[in-house]
């Protein structure tokens, strides 16, 4: 059946609208082009589009002649605020930016192990508040959060888990109850892995892996482009996999024993320490296990030699990390056959392509099946990121939906 009138032009705005947003600021004439529909159609939406503050006018273009063919219309930047959170069990970080995206105002404040549960949420609500504040925002439309832990595929809310503090939950609760805007808790290894494919390792894949490696381990999981959850939300717990090597089995309540012990923050600043070195200069809220990574393979020679034919501690030590990693991506890789694992967070960040060519060294020895393994190009800030790409699209969704008329 034909689409009614009314139809058709939600069809054509949103169209518009998209264009918009993939391409920039367009004249009339290039949205004729790029949409297929006739001038007074065009004419029509942009009227409409206008009349409804979703567009503007915001300049001219330098190869028309001036007039009216000649204005550049973009969407209003300014008609909603997003802000987006990365929730760390020590502290919070939290940009704030315009609809199309635009850093705004950047903030972070660290949580120390013994603050009570509402100082805590606190302290990290009045973050978001005066980020907001900074960025002249008189209130925020969406805010996306990354948090540890579970996120309940029914109703979106992060789930009790063990090792983590009271105050994450709590948080959501008080975000909600404080800021006028719509919040949305993702797992932060799954906002690291929409950030990479978006705008990092992973662009040209739409089927792969993101192993994270930060203060803790995760994985996310991208097949033909849609992120996968599971059915309790746990799809990529990784911590908990029971792996050689260990002294023990991991449980249902403690990681320990699981890849965690293997891969983890601490795990790996024990391992270099085996191997004679120290981190110097620890960035605040970089795991430590990453500027020994970096550290390692800065002091490595250029080209980096093979394993085989150097015996430096930090030669040594990236080699035995790979080993590590290589145990933990190739029971993946066996399960999913993804065809690309990138290695996130800080650690994965920090080991760049000399880290992720040992790993993938291993992995074909280990496996038939083949896999590219790539390095972050996000680091630690694909969280935020990824948190500031969902509420984005989330609030493009409800302020370009069709309204009824």
């Amino acid at each position: 059946m034909p689409a009614s009138p009314s139809t058709a032009r939600a069809i054509n705005d949103r169209l518009a609208l998209r264009l918009l947003q993939q391409e920039g600021a367009l004249t009339a004439g290039q949205l004729k082009q790029l949409t297929g529909l006739s001038r007074p159609t065009v004419a029509d939406l942009v009227e409409r589009l206008t009349a409804a503050g979703l567009i503007e006018v915001v300049g001219e273009s330098g190869e028309q002649r001036r007039g009216p063919n000649a204005r550049l219309y973009g969407i209003v930047a300014d008609r909603a605020h997003l802000a987006a959170l990365d929730v760390r069990t020590e502290g919070v970080s939290v940009v704030v930016s315009d609809l199309l995206g635009k850093e705004l105002a950047r903030a972070s404040v660290p949580i120390a192990d013994d603050t009570g549960t509402g100082p805590a949420v606190e302290q990290a609500v009045t973050l978001v508040e005066r980020a907001a504040k900074e960025a002249g925002a008189d209130r925020l439309h969406t805010v996306g959060v990354g948090a540890p832990g579970l996120i309940d595929p029914a109703t979106g809310e992060l789930r009790d888990s063990s090792g983590l503090p009271e105050w994450h939950r709590r948080l959501v609760a008080a975000l909600q109850e404080r800021l006028p805007a719509r919040v949305i808790v993702e797992n932060e290894t799954n906002l690291a892995a929409l950030a990479e494919q978006r705008d990092g390792a992973a662009r040209d894949r739409d089927t792969f892996v993101l192993l994270w490696l930060g203060h803790g381990t995760g994985a996310a999981v991208v097949l033909d482009g849609r992120l996968r959850r599971g059915a309790s939300g746990g799809t990529g717990e990784i911590g908990f996999l029971p792996v050689p090597g260990t002294s023990t089995l991991p449980s249902a309540t403690d990681c320990e024993g699981g890849f965690h012990s293997l891969a983890g923050s601490a795990a790996i600043v024990e391992l270099a320490a085996g191997y004679g070195l120290v981190a110097s200069a620890v960035s605040p809220g970089e795991p430590e296990a990453a500027t020994l990574v970096r550290q390692a393979v800065a002091t490595l020679p250029s080209p980096s030699p093979s394993p085989a034919s150097s015996s430096s501690g930090a030669d040594r030590f990236l080699s035995a990390l790979a080993d590590r990693l290589a145990i933990g991506a190739a029971s993946v890789v066996a399960v999913l056959d993804p065809g690309c694992v990138v290695l996130g967070g800080e650690v994965g960040q920090a080991g760049g392509e000399v880290l992720a060519a040992r790993v993938g060294e291993r992995l074909a020895r280990m496996s038939p099946l083949p896999v590219e393994v790539r390095a972050s190009t996000l680091g630690g800030g694909a969280v935020l990121r990824g948190a500031l790409l969902t509420s984005r699209e989330s609030a493009q969704d409800d302020l370009f939906a069709p309204r009824s008329r």
